[in-house]
């Protein structure tokens, strides 16, 4: 194990989980109570996105930069994890060691510890990896050295922080590339990490479609399945200026107005995965779905409803994309949540 000078936790957190929770401790703690992926599963519940920020080119670069405000704001909104996509590639050596930044790895401690202290579970991955989807074979080495050093550094951290080795593979990054790679990174990982929770998805972008072909080692129990949905991308996609193998502005103006069709679009996808779960006894997560800020704010309430609370009935754990930026939830601008879609991601208490 290569470890970069000063890469360090520079705040060593232990909690106690008691429940879904947890108290602060002073000392590290590695006796951690065994949390299984179905109970982590249900831990995670229905998430957010802290996305458009660790894992902009740098931070800020989109738009949106990380408070700590956004957290509590989360917490008290009725959350209950986060997801905190990271560009770790940006950060790190283009030559072995491959050594990771000392100081982004304290901005990701830092939002790592926003969550965790205010007893949120939290996701970390490494999201837009993007050379590694055009040239896998020469990016492999520096990949697994990257989760070698982020595996090592969070070894000590509590069971509520799971793992998620890649966001999205595509690319040249295929169903033989990444299953291949998959499996080396899960045991990269699980030198340090022997008893956490990893979350893996399929190649192509974690596709519903594609988890047929995905291969997880038969012994690695600890796992949870994550998928992502954007259908149609029509509605969820207008106007979006990355789409570029269609001409998004010729979307403009769908709607999704909950017909018959349009939600058994949803619920036969998302029964894919049901079954492909009881087949291979893995709990599921919802870890991405939303749409664009271009589309008429009614559809986008009834379209999020209608993803979140198909996927509660199911089982599965969600993370909506995203909590500030083209996806929001919450408007940073005036610090107030977007109510219809808070409303459909977190239902109302009744009074």
């Amino acid at each position: 194990m290569r470890k970069a000078t000063g890469l360090v936790v520079l705040i060593a957190i232990a909690l106690t989980i008691t429940g879904v929770g947890f108290t602060m401790a002073t000392e590290p703690n590695t006796q951690h109570p065994k949390i299984d992926a179905f109970k982590m599963n249900q831990l995670l519940g229905r998430g957010v996105n802290m996305g458009n920020a660790l894992d902009a080119p740098s931070e800020g670069e989109w738009g949106f930069t990380l408070e700590e405000k956004y957290f509590q704001a989360a917490k008290d909104a009725g959350f209950d994890s986060v997801r905190i996509p990271v560009r770790w590639s940006a950060h790190a050596l283009k030559e072995s060691p491959y050594t990771i930044d000392p100081n982004f790895m304290k901005r990701v401690d830092w939002a790592v510890n926003c969550a965790l202290s205010r007893k949120l579970p939290v996701m970390l991955n490494v999201h837009h990896y993007l050379e590694l989807f055009s040239d896998p074979n020469t990016h492999r080495e520096r990949f697994l050295a990257l989760w070698e050093q982020i595996a090592e550094h969070y070894k000590d951290y509590p069971e509520i922080l799971i793992l998620e080795p890649l966001n999205e593979p595509t690319g040249k990054l295929g169903t033989k590339e990444w299953n291949s790679l998959l499996k080396q990174a899960i045991t990269v990982i699980r030198k340090s990490n022997p008893d956490r929770v990893i979350v893996i998805a399929s190649a192509w972008s974690n596709t519903i479609d594609n988890l047929k072909w995905l291969e997880i080692p038969k012994d690695e129990r600890n796992i949870i399945v994550s998928v992502h949905c954007y259908d149609p991308l029509e509605f969820t996609h207008q106007g979006a200026s990355w789409v570029t193998d269609h001409d998004s502005n010729a979307w403009l103006g769908t709607k999704w107005t909950g017909t018959d069709s349009q939600k058994k679009a949803v619920t036969n996808k998302f029964d894919i995965a049901v079954a492909w779960s009881k087949q291979n006894n893995r709990p599921i997560n919802l870890g991405e779905f939303g749409s664009f800020n271009k589309a008429d704010m009614d559809s986008r309430a009834r379209y999020t409803k209608f993803f979140a609370d198909a996927a509660v009935e199911r089982g599965f754990s969600f993370h909506y994309w995203q909590f500030d930026s083209d996806f929001a939830v919450y408007d940073v601008q005036t610090n107030t949540w977007i109510k219809p879609l808070l409303e459909a991601l977190i239902p109302p208490k009744q009074k």
